[in-house]
């Protein structure tokens, strides 16, 4: 099957399924929950992550590598953060609390560096201290290599589960070939620490040769969506394809999630790569788009702030610059929304403690979503 009519087909397959005709994202206007952004904090030039503190606070990265907290209109630089490796999409990337921050005061942060041997860089995840206005106890919990000078695919996002847990992602750093089908090399994968950096004793690898033993699963592309699902306990994420293929996934012990052998997208120039979506031992997306959304930032709804939405997910579109509504019946996707048209680059989506569901906006800044 020639590349041009491979893609042509996925394409209708997938707005057929959906049921929708728009041009450009086959999705509809909204017709639930109707909302009110409000901009909350402004003059934001790429606000990557979000984390709200017990005293309504933000905590906003700068992909630069800034770290602010906003307390009401007050801006404030935290001091003492990583050197990062800004380049491409390589930057200040995520940022979480500890579960019980409100007694440890512990944040990570993770972001490209390029520390290490060799050029360019990697994803590093770091744990410290909020004191004040300053970062202490800096400790870097887990660093990917071999550094590279290739600009993408860094992922990265962080959550953790009701264990206590810590998850991270790592992109496949523009190696698929080598990386993400690969155990005994960071990239492509999700990963599972302790709170303090060590691994778990369960962890699906810790026993495979030269494997990498923080891997919970791999197979991934580049990871930028991660959240605790309210109602279950799992973790779920979203991952940029090529040229379609993004996917949402339920993240699952030691299992392989396909990437580059199995996928629904095509190269960027329009070849093809594989010519299989399904392969045994390999697990299928919840979801996938084609075309691509670019999708970064993921919040799954519980709040009664927003009663239609209970369940469902709220996704960030780079490319469209939309923020995407998609309607859950259980695990499975029956109708996808888009809100805050041609808002600008939507990089990241949160519940916040108080209830209210914020939105980061690339060269806008956050975004509160009022109810109507």
């Amino acid at each position: 099957m020639g590349n041009s009519i491979k893609y042509l087909l996925l394409l209708l397959v997938f707005c057929n399924a959906c049921g929708q005709n728009n041009k450009d994202t086959g999705i509809e206007s909204p017709e639930t929950q109707k909302i009110k952004p409000q901009l909350v904090v402004s003059d934001l030039e790429i606000p990557w992550g979000m984390a709200f503190l017990p005293d309504g606070g933000i905590l906003i990265t700068e992909k630069k590598g800034q770290l602010y907290r906003i307390k009401g209109t007050k801006k404030t630089i935290i001091g003492n953060t990583p050197e990062v490796f800004f380049s491409g999409q390589g930057g200040l990337l995520d940022v979480a609390l500890h579960p019980n921050f409100s007694e440890n005061q512990f944040i990570y942060l993770t972001y490209a560096s390029s520390e290490g041997g060799g050029d360019g860089g990697h994803t590093a995840l770091m744990r410290a201290r909020l004191q004040g206005d300053q970062l202490t106890e800096n400790q870097v919990l887990y660093k990917g290599t071999p550094n590279t000078e290739k600009g993408h695919h860094f992922g990265s996002r962080i959550a953790f589960d009701r264990d206590g847990y810590l998850y991270f992602t790592i992109g496949d750093r523009g190696n698929r070939d080598e990386n993400p089908q690969n155990i005994t090399r960071d990239g492509g994968k999700v990963y599972r620490l302790h709170d303090d950096g060590s691994i778990p004793s369960d962890n699906p690898f810790v026993n495979a040769s030269g494997a990498k033993t923080a891997i919970y699963s791999y197979g991934h592309r580049n990871p930028q969506g991660m959240a605790l699902h309210p109602k279950t306990g799992a973790i779920w994420t979203h991952e940029h394809g090529p040229k379609g293929g993004d996917e949402i996934n339920i993240i699952k012990k030691g299992e392989n999630y396909g990437w580059p052998v199995i996928s629904y997208g095509i190269n960027y120039d329009g070849t093809s790569f594989t010519d299989i979506t399904e392969k045994e031992g390999m697990l299928q997306p919840l979801h996938y788009w084609v075309p691509s959304i670019a999708p970064s930032g993921l919040a799954i709804v519980s709040s009664d702030k927003y009663p239609d939405w209970q369940g469902d997910l709220l996704v960030g579109s780079l490319s469209f610059q939309y923020l995407e509504h998609l309607v859950m019946d259980g695990e499975k996707v029956v109708k996808r929304e888009k809100l805050m048209e041609d808002i600008g680059r939507v990089r990241d989506v949160v519940q916040a403690p108080d209830g209210y569901i914020y939105v980061a906006v690339e060269s806008k800044g956050i975004y509160r979503l009022d109810p109507m």
